[in-house]
């Protein structure tokens, strides 16, 4: 049975790759997250089938035992914007200091450890060609994107020290709008290919069954066609159910709009060795009618409505 540690197991990925590993039966598995009242309430239902861990990331002593004990590593945990952003030394502490800290422990006392990295499309920032982004497309993220600069900082770290390893650039990963924070700031006729998060999580699951052929690449992880469309066409499905929120309005009226996203036009490649993609935006948002149909979600998805108008002029 292999041993398998999961940092940022109660986030929005963190969560589906948790759902997964039990479901498949044949892994030893620890999570490891920071403790609060959020990771507490989602992770008590798996408590007696995991082993969960609650430290930082940045404690040496606390990584290195858990390390010497795992044989793959699923590495999820870190700052997201808008505080990454908002707060760099923050970002830098947690995400790239806490990465440096695995790799280390990987490199000093258990060589063979593979390491799964969560990584993002957001490094690629504004292209030439926004609708055919490859994994060589030349990173072009502006200046005050600390969640990309360490992003692709920690990549580097990690090929230049560990001979184990795959990086997943994550898409737009689509949550639930009530229980999972907005983390990228789009214009609203921006084009984008979104991901799930249960296709996230299931995609670094499927890999473990394929390392050899996975090891020491980097992959643009994204839904494919089927994910296909305008932020404001998501935004829409998104007032329509759940409503208006603090997080949208601040989105429309605050936050700078410096997440481009796009088209990958090699992300087909890891689905053709995972098998990933299993759902697509009409299944995403029939998921979100529990919202519609929600009568505290009455007001909200009223106040929506000037803001649904906006968008589709976009």
């Amino acid at each position: 049975m292999k041993k398998i540690l999961v940092t940022g197991g109660a986030g929005t990925v963190g969560y589906q790759v948790v759902r997964f590993l039990l479901s498949e039966g044949k892994y030893e598995i620890t999570v490891l997250e920071l403790r609060n009242r959020r990771a507490y309430s989602k992770l008590k239902k798996f408590k007696k089938r995991i082993n969960i861990v609650y430290g930082d990331v940045n404690d040496d002593a606390l990584i290195d035992a858990l390390i010497k004990e795992n044989e793959i590593v699923i590495h999820l945990a870190g700052i997201l914007p808008p505080l990454a952003n908002v707060n760099g030394e923050l970002c830098k502490v947690v995400d790239l200091g806490g990465t440096t800290n695995i790799v280390n422990s990987i490199k000093n006392y258990n060589p063979s450890c593979h390491l799964l990295y969560a990584s993002s499309t957001s490094i690629y920032g504004e292209q030439k060609d926004q609708l055919n982004i490859k994994v060589t497309s030349k990173p072009n993220f502006d200046e005050f994107d600390n969640y990309s600069k360490y992003k692709l900082e920690c990549e580097k770290y990690i090929k230049d020290n560990i001979k184990n390893y795959t990086i997943f650039r994550l898409s737009y990963v689509l949550g639930d709008p009530g229980k999972d924070n907005i983390i990228y700031n789009v214009k609203l006729n921006q084009e984008e290919e979104m991901l799930s998060s249960v296709d996230a999580g299931y995609a670094f699951v499927s890999s473990i069954d394929h390392l050899d052929k996975l090891n020491k690449k980097t992959f643009d992880v994204s839904g494919g066609p089927k994910f296909r469309t305008t932020f404001a066409d998501f935004i829409n499905h998104i007032f329509k159910t759940y409503g208006l929120s603090s997080e949208y309005l601040e989105m429309f009226f605050v936050a700078e709009k410096n997440y481009y996203g796009g088209y990958y036009s090699d992300s087909d490649k890891l689905n053709d060795i995972l098998n990933y993609r299993s759902k697509n935006l009409d299944v995403y948002y029939d998921s979100l009618n529990k919202y519609k149909y929600n009568i505290f979600r009455f007001i909200p998805r009223l106040l929506s409505i000037p803001f649904r108008k906006k968008s589709k002029k976009k």
